[in-house]
């Protein structure tokens, strides 16, 4: 039966090809604003790495003197001091952590061959690579005697790889860092992700680093924060050993935790060294402060996906409302023409319920039709939005799941908006249609 009634929806829309026509556009142009938006926002909130998401924190402290208030609503900064980083990093527990920050380098392999080019990067710790889930294609981590020695190694991404050594296994090789010459010792896949979870200070959506370097080659090298860098109270800061041992925020801190035991182990610990801190005289609290926030409770901590995002999904559905408000006016004009065949087909025996099926099929095919070429809208939206906005060039695409939605979204639409014209075509009296025939 099903198949008759898309073979009558099929011969209906061909019967009356200019107010099918207006119908399919209407759902297309409702669909595809709806999805540009709604594509947006689903990139923005999905979680960046589902499978641990749960298991990795990011650690804040509040090291400031009691009455010192921060721009958080629980007045934490949201990094730590380089003091704090150099002693989480090297306490036994636990076994992956990772301390971190932006920094950068001219790039080039001192040769006419490669131009020279600013790069972004990354001083972090070995365990970076496995906590964050970043695949080597060739090579491996800088082994821990290179970490403690600030060893000149590096880490590289594919497509730095692709573009100074045309794809090639390029580890052992040397590239230059501004003036320093450094030895590739791994080159890891392109990082897919969408959200830059693990450091959030300069932009939630910016492309990730290409580079990695052992976080001791900060010390050895001066190397500058390309990141921010806070502070709580005037510091006479002049050379880099006094950035290193004041009281400025700068370096991110993660920790993997597996279990909800090691959850409570570790904030017992991060609460005995804020108050043994405070007894040596860094800063004064009577009461000790810091959070452990996983993926999750870090992004909506840092207000990743903010109320403007939920308002612009919110008034494109208003839009499909609008669209949907005139294919509701369309479809009762059409099948109100259509009673006295239905009062017909009905004085021949079909039912109220066949003539409603029947009719509902036809408008979900109208919105599957509606929702595909939505579907093309909406790319073109996206694109549009790359185009405008390269900070969103990462979100503004349609993953599988947005892709199925679409049609999904057009046909649950147009099936609401149908459900009163089939209602009211379906309760025609077959006695007044009769006579008139």
């Amino acid at each position: 039966m099903f198949i008759h009634y898309l073979d009558l929806s099929w011969r209906s829309l061909r019967r009356t090809p200019l107010i099918s026509a207006l119908m399919i556009a209407a759902i297309a142009v409702g669909i595809g604003i709806t999805m540009t938006s709604l594509s947006v926002y689903h990139m923005m909130s999905m979680d960046p790495i589902p499978h641990k998401s749960d298991r990795l924190f990011h650690v804040q402290l509040n090291t400031m003197d009691e009455g010192r208030t921060w721009t958080t609503e629980d007045n934490l900064p949201y990094q730590l001091t380089y003091t704090d980083a150099m002693n989480l990093y090297n306490a036994d527990f636990p076994e992956r952590k990772t301390m971190s920050m932006r920094t950068g380098f001219s790039v080039h392999m001192n040769s006419s061959e490669v131009k020279p080019f600013l790069e972004g990067a990354r001083a972090t710790g070995r365990e970076f690579f496995a906590m964050f889930d970043l695949d080597f294609v060739h090579g491996a981590s800088w082994t821990e005697n290179q970490q403690i020695n600030a060893s000149p190694v590096v880490v590289i991404n594919q497509e730095l790889n692709e573009r100074l050594f045309g794809g090639e296994n390029s580890v052992g090789r040397q590239i230059y860092l501004d003036d320093e010459s450094y030895e590739i010792i791994g080159i890891v896949k392109n990082w897919e992700i969408h959200t830059k979870y693990y450091d959030l200070n300069n932009g939630a959506f910016n492309r990730m680093e290409k580079i990695f370097v052992p976080f001791s080659l900060v010390v050895s090298k001066e190397l500058s924060s390309w990141g921010n860098t806070n502070g709580w109270k005037f510091e006479d800061v002049r050379t880099f050993q006094d950035h290193l041992q004041s009281e400025q925020f700068w370096i991110q801190f993660w920790a993997e935790l597996d279990t909800p035991e090691e959850q409570q182990i570790y904030s017992d610990y991060l609460r005995t060294y804020l108050s043994e801190q405070a007894t040596k005289g860094r800063f004064e609290r009577e009461t000790v402060q810091f959070a452990l926030r996983n993926v999750n409770q870090w992004l909506e901590y840092n207000n990743v996906v903010t109320e403007d995002n939920r308002v612009l999904v919110g008034l494109s559905f208003m839009f499909l409302t609008v669209c949907l408000a005139n294919i509701l006016g369309l479809m009762l004009g059409k099948f109100l023409r259509r009673a006295p065949e239905v009062g017909v087909r009905r004085a021949l025996g079909a039912s109220k319920r066949q003539i409603f099926a029947q009719h509902l099929v036809e408008v979900s095919v109208l919105g599957l039709l509606g929702g595909l070429f939505g579907i093309g809208i909406a790319q073109l939206g996206l694109w549009g939005v790359r185009q405008t906005y390269s900070y969103y060039s990462a979100l503004a695409t349609m993953d599988t799941y947005m892709l199925l939605a679409a049609p999904a979204i057009a046909i649950g639409a147009c099936v609401i908006a149908g459900l009163y014209p089939a209602w009211l075509v379906c309760r025609t009296t077959p006695a007044i249609y009769l006579k008139t025939q």
